[in-house]
């Protein structure tokens, strides 16, 4: 099920959108501030983020513009703020859509739906009451990052056409940041989702980033398709 962040201050309004998420097949996680959305953003599998613009912490516009620095993920603006000049430059800042309050949990499923479809995030079929429904069955599609092409079904990884000599960890990790190809992603994350073991350090995750690394031709000191965000996380990039 897609998982979906609420940024949300004001406890009630959040408990209310949890509750018509939730009844509509969601996985819902939440903060209360913008800190805490960049944090979930960072070490969690989030597909969606709807995003209050009255934070304590941050104003929700510079935390989308934070956001937009780290993610693609699609963010839906929730704002009390009607002004078109303000909403416009929500647009460009990077919002996927905007809902001004008060709204009804209809008004929420159908935008977010709308806007995981177009991100392609969500089937675009739907299951009763709006819920999201199962994706198609089928095997994974290739996924293309430059000349780098990863096939999450066959397990294999190209570059330019030649076939990577991977190690099995070496190739769930690159299919993994292929999936999320674009995003910065947290050590912490890739070892809840990729290692899924116990008593595993961040010196694992270096350590099989520098070989893959290596089969992909490049240094950390010279990235290519690897980069490293400092005190953040990892990201797959095609070179420029």
């Amino acid at each position: 099920m897609p998982s979906v962040l609420v940024v949300e201050d004001d406890p009630s309004i959040r408990q209310s959108l949890i509750e018509v998420l939730a009844e509509h097949g969601y996985a819902v996680r939440s903060t209360a501030d913008g800190f805490g959305a960049l944090r979930e953003v960072t070490q969690s599998r989030v597909d969606a983020v709807v995003l209050d613009l009255g934070l304590p912490d941050l104003d929700g516009a510079d935390a989308l513009r934070m956001i937009r620095g780290i993610s693609s993920v699609p963010v839906l603006v929730a704002t009390a703020r009607d002004d078109e000049t303000e909403i416009i430059d929500l647009l460009n800042a990077g919002a996927d859509d905007y809902l001004v309050k008060p709204f009804s949990g209809g008004q929420l499923i159908a935008r977010l739906s709308a806007v995981l479809r177009r991100t392609g995030q969500l089937a675009t079929a739907a299951g009763p009451a709006g819920a999201p429904a199962a994706p198609a069955a089928g095997p994974p599609r290739p996924v293309l990052v430059g000349e780098l092409a990863v096939d999450p079904g066959a397990r294999t990884a190209h570059l330019a056409g030649r076939e990577l000599r991977l190690t099995r960890r070496e190739f769930d990790l690159l299919a993994y940041l292929a999936h999320h190809r674009g995003q910065v992603v947290s050590k912490r994350r890739l070892l809840n989702e990729v290692w899924r073991e116990p008593y595993v350090d961040d010196q694992t995750v270096d350590v099989h980033l520098s070989s893959l690394r290596r089969k992909l031709g490049e240094r950390a000191a010279a990235p290519r398709y690897l980069l490293t965000v400092r005190g953040v996380g990892i990201k797959l990039v095609a070179p420029r």
